[in-house]
């Protein structure tokens, strides 16, 4: 079974390419902006085109146009392929990528989030999850983050807050997709924005 990977969660973008457990291509970009114009052509650069049984998408909590941007070509192209579509969550795949570099060990993921907050959640030494992605102020994060070992966009920063751990400046790759434990795989590839929508809806 082949399976495309797309990750756009981030100002990184990062697509490959597996062939059952053997990883074929990929390519990782960071971009800030441009995922929308980017994302296709890197799809199209992998081999066959991209095309695949399955089609795995990063479902975040991140930039909300990124996410955007990956669900929907995720799911375009698995009707258009009549493959499977499946999500996963970005701050497990950190998690995951900074356990195979610091060992099976507790760790909290902490990433950049909107309005100056930070998305963290928490993985106990086994991958699995132990405090649920939540967006929060930065102080209030130093307090939730625990774990000596931090791993994400915001883990030198938040490290140098509290003054004591080890951090690893990770961004979610989607090369580094096998290491995600197969059970943070979701078959509804809803967006997972980690806070309340800015806007409210009025009541009457």
């Amino acid at each position: 079974m082949r399976t495309l990977v797309i990750d756009t969660a981030t100002d990184a973008c990062s697509v490959a390419m597996f062939e059952d457990e053997a990883s074929l291509a990929g390519d990782w970009r960071l971009l800030g902006r441009g995922h929308a114009e980017n994302l296709m052509p890197m799809i199209a650069a992998l081999p066959g085109r991209g095309r695949a049984d399955r089609v795995a998408v990063a479902l975040g909590p991140g930039s909300f146009t990124g996410l955007r941007v990956g669900i929907a070509a995720a799911r375009a192209l698995g009707f258009a392929w009549n493959a499977t579509v499946v999500g996963y969550p970005t701050l497990a795949l950190v998690a995951a990528m900074a356990r195979m570099q610091a060992g099976c060990v507790p760790v909290t993921a902490a990433m950049t989030g909107g309005h100056g907050e930070w998305f963290v959640a928490r993985y106990d030494a086994a991958g699995d999850e132990t405090c649920a992605p939540v967006s929060l102020r930065p102080t209030e994060a130093v307090l939730a983050a625990v774990d000596d070992l931090v791993a994400g966009t915001q883990a030198a920063a938040l490290i140098a807050a509290r003054g004591t751990g080890h951090a690893l400046e990770i961004w979610p790759d989607a090369r580094e997709f096998l290491q995600l434990p197969v059970g943070f795989l979701r078959d509804d590839p809803a967006p997972i924005y980690g806070r309340p929508p800015d806007a409210k809806v009025a009541l009457a």
